[in-house]
């Protein structure tokens, strides 16, 4: 099969060696089953993809990716050998982004959460919108953060905050995201693309392979600890899912009250 071919939830723009991939689905580009599936592949093909030296991620609309989409939970609640259908792919969405030896730039347009802001923050550099937020609220629809969360956030921003972050669900805004060297740059909307094209051109000013495998140097340590930690991660996020909290969590966040909670 030709690379990055029948993909429902992404398109695929070029410009010259620039590949740009955008995210696409409901209003916030919610993770559903479809794109979940497509995420488990996508970084695969735009490695084997000859036309590219350089990777754009982005999203349609008003956000980047806004985490897992409620329907789909409802589905992974009521049936969880749905949830333990998509562990191998889970891992595998991780450990293939960590593989790209092409640099991805992170073109921050909005809200990135729960699984959107891991995809976000293992990119290689994130310029957000000013206005956009990002965090991790795994928690706040009563699941183990066992997507990726819990391997960057400490990376980048050390352990006490991210723990904090984890563990609050709190999303932040993107120039405080900035000041704890969560993310890259915050821009002004009408300057992310320019500023997008600053950074991709000084990178692709630089001979190929150099940055390719610069790139695949520096990530050997994260990726060491994707594979330590993704199989008890995407483990005990399979069991929060079967808890009575969780199912609890994800309807008092449809209906925007505060949850009943029993601990069980």
């Amino acid at each position: 099969m030709t690379p990055l071919q029948d993909y429902s939830r992404f398109r695929f723009d070029r410009d010259g060696r620039i590949l740009t991939v955008t995210i696409t689905g409901n209003a916030v580009n919610a993770v559903d089953a479809a794109m979940h599936d497509e995420l488990a592949r996508l970084f695969i093909e735009l490695q084997a993809d000859e036309g590219s030296d350089l990777i754009v991620l982005t999203g349609q609309g008003r956000a980047f990716c806004a985490g897992g989409d409620f329907d789909w939970f409802d589905e992974q609640i009521a049936n969880p050998a749905k949830f333990r259908a998509i562990a191998h792919d889970a891992k595998r969405i991780v450990g293939t982004l960590l593989d790209l030896e092409k640099p991805i730039i992170c073109r921050m347009n909005g809200a990135a959460a729960g699984l959107g802001a891991t995809i976000a923050l293992l990119c290689d550099v994130i310029i957000a919108e000013e206005n956009a937020r990002i965090g991790d609220p795994h928690v706040k629809v009563g699941l183990v953060a066992g997507d990726g969360g819990a391997v960057i956030w400490p990376q980048l921003i050390g352990f006490a905050k991210a723990k904090e972050l984890l563990m609050t669900g709190e999303l932040i805004g993107a120039r405080e995201a900035v000041g704890m060297g969560l993310i890259n740059y915050a821009v002004p909307a009408d300057q992310l693309d320019a500023k997008v094209a600053e950074i991709a051109g000084k990178i692709l000013a630089n001979p190929r392979w150099a940055v390719r495998w610069t790139k695949t140097v520096a990530n050997i340590a994260l990726k060491q600890l994707a594979v330590s930690n993704s199989d008890a991660a995407v483990a005990y996020e399979m069991l929060s899912n079967m808890t009575a909290d969780r199912a609890e969590a994800v309807n008092a966040f449809r209906e925007r009250r505060p949850p009943r909670l029993t601990g069980e």
